[in-house]
Order: structure tokens, then C-alpha cells, then sequence
């Protein structure tokens, strides 16, 4: 008898749906064909110790189980409850009341038949519904996850016995999709820092148009306290970026058990002494890496040229082109790499070049070197360079309340708003969801003043005579190439929207000039 059971297999962050095609016939062999993995080669024993501990027989026959189409690679434990479901029913020792056609099966199985959680849920679900399932059924700890999917009845099991009664008649309520609600609960907040006036305003204008920003000054000066409180100025994740997010982290087994939506931007930190493939993704069967894990969200490079050139030279094309590649003999894959980068590093090797009390140690050229770990090429790609200065005893003693990350992630909302209404008739198929960046969603062009192209900025960034002055006498004495000049006019943009100013000013070109600190002539060098 010949038994038709419809999985999924993951490829990058999307699903293809797998036909497992269960024949038991004449013959004595068991025969499991498709390109699978060794993991999945591995499930036969499984399988047959878990028919037989829950009270059927693994038949004797020829068994032949197919996983179609046959040119895509099968990977992980997750096929064990489809196949042994298969198995079951190709037997005869069970008739299905219920058509499990109309399901997406999947599921890890224990030697007792109880499920294990498995990766890939939220893509899995999504692709079920587009293909027009009616469910997918899967263990208890994917539930929740799935479950965000509207218009997909899920299903959610503890063991095999409940999927087989399920499937013969029995009753079973689905699992209550749960509304979508962005969290803006933090342990941190930006009212903790004390002074670094001009530093926060260059983290509200890099928040508020999606720039990359690098912070250069002595230890303990607040780099890192700084980044790390970033994410909380950061507008909302609209449900399509919270979708995209979940989807990635879900893939790379980065949810845990009964987790639901991702509703925070993520903020990804990775030690210094990580891997190209740790950065950028890959593996045989290609998995993401940390630049498409802080997808819609904030990569934190902290001390940037203690990383591995290498390391750092993999960023550059993503930050350009906001996807990477991972190419392999077989196949490869495209990973969304929509990030803001901020990095954090000390001016020099003992930290105190610049510093306003204590003296460098450093030998001339010192500087200059530890500077030049970093290539120019990356530095162009990073839009501000903000110098971080210590923090004067006074100030951090000082009972002033300042401002707050909710009041701070109000103007940026709005200049982030603004930026939506202007790039509208470029994501016109992307409409605004109250309350929401609209533009911000992973189908969308353009959603922040950091990623217009040539065409777009010359467009929308025209510059008055007098500010384009200012900028060809700034591009001569500073020598900026003409991706720095590119990024100078988008910073002037975002100042100029979170003044509500439709014109950019030589103000806004003068503000945005100072935050290109490395580019200066005379920083870093010793005299």
C-alpha cells in the first residue's frame, strides 16, 4: 500500500514542502531514498523502536520510503513522525478518518514516541499556508511559534499516540494565535548616562535615519554602555519585520522552547575572536551567521580592530547590498543582512591617545597603525565617527534627569515616519500600519534615509548653493572619497528630518561633517 505524508525541508530562510512517500510491498529490505542525511539515514532505528514501544509492528515487507523531490537534500531528525506515521498507515495497521493530505507533519521522535522540539517552525508555517494547507501539526514546544501564522490551524503534540489518534477521528483544539504586540520593556535606558551630550545626539541621528556609527575613545569613557542602549531608541518592529526576524532566529535554533514572536529589535555582540563563517553564515548545509541574526536590528562590534581582517572585509558587501550569499557546490542560499552596525574601538593600543588627563604610552606611528587595521573602504561605509571623550566627575555626580529612551524613540518615530512618506511611491505595495514604520518591512526598497542609492539621494537631497559649498570645500581639505560625500548629504537628511525640515541647510551639512571624525587630516597622528 502506498501512503502520501507532506513535510517541509528548510532551504536558507524559506521552505520547500517534501512529499514522503511511504510503499510497503513484497520483499524484505527497508530502502530510504531521496538525498537524505545522515540524520535522517539514522531515523530508520528510531523509528522501528517506537512502533514497537508504542504497540504496532514494524512490518517485514519491502518498506520503501521516498522523500520527494529527489534533488533537494533532506537534513535533521525532524522527518521521524512523518515517515513513521507513513510506515504505520502503508502497514495497514491503521485507517486515517482524518486525510493527512491537508497537514504538514513534522517532528523529532524519542525512543517512547514522545516528540522533541525541531528548527524552522515559523517558515515551515508560512509556506504551509501559502501552499494552502489547512494545518500543520507538530510538537508542543513549535506550537506557540507557529501559531503566528493567521489562517493556519496548528496543532501542537507531546507524542505520537496523540497525532495517530488526531488523525483517526479525534478531536482537537488548535492552537489560539496570540495578537502581535512590539515590547519596549528594556533593563536598560538612555536617562542612565550622564554627560556625552553630543555622543547621544549622533546615537539619535544614526537611530533615526538606520546609519552605522563607529565610537573611537579611551576605555571606560561609555562606548559600550552606549551601544548597548541603542535598540531602546529604535523604533518598533512592524509584524513583517518581526516575522523576518522570528523566521532567521528560527532557522538557526536561536528561540529556545515555546517561544513565540520575536517582538525587540535584536542586538547581537560577537567576541572578537569569531570566524568569517561565524559572521557572515555558512556550513554544508548553510546556516545564518550573526549579520543575518541582527537582522532589523543592531550588530555590535565591540574593540573592531581586534577582529580579524578578514572578519571585518566580509561585511562590506552586505552592508551595501543588505543580503549575503553562501555559495557552495551544491547549492546555496540568500540571507537578509539588513543591520545597523555600530562599533566601538579605542584610539590606540594603550587607549589614551586624545585622552584630556592621562598621557599615551604609544610609539610614534602607533596610532596610525592600530588605526589602519581598519580598511578605509569599511570606514567609508560607516556613516558617523564620534569621538567619545571621558566623562568629567561632576557630571557623574549630577542628579539632573535627562531624557529618556521613550522621549528620545519619540522623534525618532517621527523622522523615521517622515522618511516612510517619502519613500512611499517607492514601497507603494507596503502600506502603513498605525503606530508603525510602515517602509520598515523586509519586501521594501528603501525605508531609511541610510539606504538610498545614487538615483534617490540626488533626488530627494538636493542641496542649496551655499550648502553645497560648504560640502566641496569639506571634501577637499578633508580628502573624502565620494562614498564619504555620499554619506555626508544622507546624515544631513536625517538631521534635517528630525527638524521637520524638508530643506537641507549648510547647518545640517556642518553637523554632519563633524561625525566623520577618522576622516579627519590630522586624527591619529603624533607629533
Amino acid at each position: 500500500m502506498l501512503v502520501k505524508i507532506f513535510g517541509s525541508a528548510i532551504h536558507g530562510v524559506e521552505a520547500i514542502t517534501i512529499t514522503i512517500e511511504v510503499n510497503v510491498g513484497q520483499g524484505t529490505r527497508f530502502c530510504l531514498v531521496g538525498l537524505p542525511d545522515n540524520a535522517v539515514k539514522e531515523s530508520e532505528f528510531r523509528i522501528e523502536t517506537v512502533i514497537k514501544n508504542i504497540g504496532y509492528k514494524m512490518p517485514r515487507l519491502r518498506t520503501v520510503v521516498n522523500m520527494a523531490p529527489a534533488g533537494i537534500r533532506k537534513a535533521g531528525s525532524a522527518y521521524d513522525l512523518p515517515i513513521a506515521l507513513g510506515i504505520i498507515a502503508a502497514s495497514k495497521q491503521v485507517t486515517f478518518a482524518r486525510s493527512p493530505h491537508t497537514y504538514i507533519i513534522m517532528g523529532e521522535l524519542s525512543l517512547d514516541g514522545a516528540l522533541r522540539p525541531i528548527r524552522g517552525v515559523l517558515p515551515m508555517a508560512m509556506q504551509a499556508k501559502k501552499e494552502g494547507f489547512g494545518g500543520i501539526i507538530l510538537p508542543m514546544q513549535n506550537a506557540r511559534e507557529a501559531a503566528v501564522v493567521e489562517g493556519l490551524e496548528v496543532f501542537g503534540m507531546q507524542h505520537i499516540n496523540e497525532v495517530l489518534a488526531f488523525l483517526q477521528g479525534g478531536t482537537r483544539s488548535p492552537e489560539t494565535p496570540q495578537p502581535y504586540c512590539p515590547d519596549f520593556s528594556s533593563e536598560v535606558d538612555f536617562a542612565e548616562i550622564k554627560g556625552q551630550g553630543m555622543v547621544k545626539r549622533a546615537m539619535e541621528i544614526a537611530a533615526a535615519g538606520g546609519h552605522n556609527i563607529i565610537l573611537i575613545g579611551p576605555p571606560g569613557a561609555g562606548k559600550t554602555m552606549l551601544a548597548k542602549r541603542l535598540p531602546t531608541i529604535l523604533p518598533p518592529l512592524s509584524l513583517e519585520e518581526a516575522l523576518e526576524t522570528t523566521r532567521i532566529h528560527s532557522v538557526a535554533g536561536k528561540l529556545g522552547e515555546a517561544a513565540g514572536i520575536i517582538t525587540m529589535r535584536p542586538f547581537r555582540s560577537p567576541h572578537h575572536t569569531m570566524s568569517d563563517m561565524a559572521m557572515v553564515g555558512g556550513g554544508s548545509i548553510p546556516q545564518p551567521g550573526e549579520i543575518s541574526l541582527a537582522q532589523n536590528g543592531v550588530l555590535f562590534l565591540d574593540e573592531l580592530p581586534e577582529y580579524k581582517r578578514s572578519v571585518l572585509e566580509v561585511l562590506r558587501q552586505p552592508m551595501e547590498e543588505r543580503k549575503v550569499t553562501i555559495s557552495r557546490a551544491r547549492n546555496s542560499a540568500d540571507f537578509p543582512a539588513t543591520f545597523m552596525l555600530v562599533a566601538a574601538m579605542n584610539p590606540c593600543p594603550c587607549g589614551y591617545f586624545n585622552h584630556p588627563q592621562k598621557n599615551c604610552t604609544c610609539m610614534p606611528g602607533m596610532v596610525q597603525k592600530y588605526l589602519n587595521r581598519i580598511s578605509g573602504p569599511l570606514l567609508d561605509r560607516i556613516d558617523l565617527h564620534v569621538e567619545v571623550t571621558p566623562v568629567n566627575p561632576a557630571s557623574l555626580s549630577s542628579t539632573v534627569q535627562t531624557e529618556t529612551s521613550g522621549e528620545v524613540r519619540k522623534r525618532v518615530i517621527a523622522a523615521r515616519n517622515k522618511q516612510a512618506a517619502r519613500f512611499r511611491e517607492l514601497n507603494r505595495s507596503f502600506p502603513v500600519s498605525p503606530g508603525l514604520i510602515a517602509a520598515n518591512s523586509p519586501g521594501a526598497s528603501t525605508y531609511s534615509n541610510a539606504q538610498m542609492n545614487a538615483k534617490q539621494l540626488h533626488h530627494y537631497c538636493r542641496l542649496p548653493p551655499e550648502a553645497r559649498e560648504l560640502l566641496s570645500q569639506a571634501m577637499k581639505k578633508l580628502q573624502l572619497s565620494a562614498r564619504a560625500y555620499e554619506r555626508i548629504i544622507k546624515v544631513s537628511r536625517t538631521i534635517a528630518d528630525l527638524e521637520d525640515s524638508e530643506a537641507i541647510t549648510p547647518h545640517h551639512i556642518a553637523e554632519a561633517i563633524q561625525y566623520r571624525t577618522l576622516d579627519r587630516e590630522s586624527w591619529g597622528r603624533q607629533y
